[in-house]
């Protein structure tokens, strides 16, 4: 087991960075370093930094006026490597992206273009249910979104931004109720369902590690996540890596929209357009 966190460890700080298209090909990599008691903890290495996500669609709400705004966005996507295919949908002012990058880059991507962009909805149009879920962390000290997005039935991908944190490593997971009483102590064990026969439970979404500024930029793929289960659940944040203490926050699983589900330009609770709202 030892031998096999070692491996981890070196192939994240020794290597470039490395990127894989499918979990069977992470899989024989994983198995080629000798980490077989990993293999069913994949989560461990689809988080290394440079693993590229899972391919999925992601549509954003850009503030286009004519061809030539639509020109000058496909222009600055196709920068990106990892877009397979882009769709632009002038009047409904819509950008749709299959594609395995995180969602912040394709936005930070949109607006260096000098136009307002949102994300509107992610996931595999038709396919499920629910498709996409968010938690937010609304402070007053943490702050925070975590975006989760069904690939298949197999396989999930979770992207997160957090700010506030101290520096170091912090233990974070999905519980069980999203009961906020008490913040993240009210919120239950670590979720894990009775048919998952695993080491560590489906919910353990193992450890972030906070810069100087105490931020995270976080994006991974995890195998077994179903959005459907997770909706009114929790995510919590943990002031130690082995998650020992109470918690430091928590934030409630929450439906998001999936593709073509969310083509509004005015906010219902305050009528005020979407570029205008906070």
């Amino acid at each position: 087991m030892a031998a096999a966190a070692a491996a981890t460890a070196d192939l994240s700080f020794s290597l470039p960075p490395i990127r894989f298209g499918s979990v069977p090909e992470l899989v024989s990599v994983c198995a080629f370093l000798g980490a077989g008691e990993f293999l069913s903890d994949v989560w461990s290495f689809c988080s290394l930094q440079g693993t590229a996500l899972p391919e999925l669609m992601t549509e954003f709400m850009v503030d286009m006026k004519c061809e030539g705004c639509v020109t000058a966005v496909k222009n600055k996507l196709k920068t990106l490597e990892g877009i397979k295919n882009i769709e632009v949908d002038l009047k409904n002012q819509v950008v749709r992206v299959l594609g395995s990058l995180p969602v912040r880059t394709m936005l930070d991507t949109l607006h260096q273009t000098g136009r307002d962009a949102r994300l509107i909805g992610q996931g595999n149009p038709n396919d499920f249910l629910v498709s996409a879920a968010v938690a937010e962390f609304k402070g007053p000290a943490i702050f925070g979104v975590v975006r989760l997005a069904q690939v298949n039935m197999e396989l999930a991908r979770v992207e997160a931004i957090f700010s506030g944190l101290s520096p170091g490593k912090h233990g974070w997971s999905i519980n069980e109720f999203g009961d906020l009483t008490r913040g993240a102590e009210s919120t239950g064990k670590v979720y894990n369902p009775l048919d998952y026969l695993s080491k560590k439970p489906l919910g353990d979404l193992g450890t972030l590690e906070a810069g100087e500024n105490g931020e995270i930029q976080f994006s991974a793929s995890k195998e077994k996540l179903k959005m459907v289960d997770l909706i009114g659940r929790s995510i919590a944040l943990y002031a130690t890596e082995d998650r020992s203490d109470s918690g430091i926050a928590a934030a409630v699983i929450a439906r998001s929209a999936g593709v073509g589900e969310n083509y509004k330009k005015l906010c219902t609770c305050d009528g005020v357009t979407i570029w205008e709202s906070s």
